[in-house]
């Protein structure tokens, strides 16, 4: 994953602080991603902004969605640090945790965070309603190093859990299960932790 460290610009200091945060005070000076769209379907461009505090030894990450408004100014709608795992985790003792950072993509309107968790690669998708971002979807997919991907595809709203596996190279599944899960409301992109993720 190409990073890109550079001071935010100044320009987002600027940007008005009604948010929902869970994040605490930090010093996440480093830029490693910005992504542009339209995630409010106003037409206007929204900003994704992934950063890293790298004055704190444990090198966490902090994302931040900033929305376009009627005004055309942007307004910080939600801070978290929560969501990914920091790089240097304390429980490694100063060792790294493995894992690339998270990229993160507006497609189609939707918000989405890839991740590879021990070489298990997984995309979360997030829909902007009701001024929150909620959690959709979810799709993973693990090879295990030889012939075969286990694959599987979460749909929250429709609350299905689809399991399968599949030959590389080949369109045909195999071993397919389909099961209800249980979800009393959408998670909400600030509620959600790196690990609340990996339970799905």
């Amino acid at each position: 994953m190409k990073i890109l460290f550079s001071i935010l610009p100044l320009l987002l200091a600027t940007i008005g602080l009604h948010a929902q945060k869970n994040d605490p005070k930090g010093s996440f000076t480093a830029l490693v991603q910005r992504e542009v769209g339209d995630l409010n379907n106003d037409k206007h461009d929204d900003v994704v902004v992934l950063e890293m505090d790298v004055d704190d030894d444990t090198r966490p990450l902090r994302v931040q969605i900033f929305l376009s408004q009627p005004n055309r100014k942007l307004q910080l709608a939600v801070s978290s640090t929560k969501i990914m795992e920091c790089e240097y985790p304390p429980y490694k003792n100063g060792g790294h945790n493995g894992n690339p950072i998270p990229d993160f993509f507006i497609e189609e309107g939707k918000l989405r965070m890839l991740t590879n968790i021990k070489d298990r690669k997984s995309c979360y998708e997030f829909r902007f309603r009701q001024n929150n971002f909620e959690l959709i979807k979810i799709s993973r997919v693990y090879w295990n190093g030889k012939n075969t991907t286990f694959e599987t595809e979460i749909d929250l709203i429709a609350k299905t859990k689809i399991e399968f596996q599949q030959e590389l190279g080949s369109d045909d599944i195999f071993h397919k299960t389909k099961k209800t899960i249980k979800i009393n409301s959408l998670p909400k992109i600030q509620d959600l932790s790196f690990s609340d993720l990996e339970q799905y």
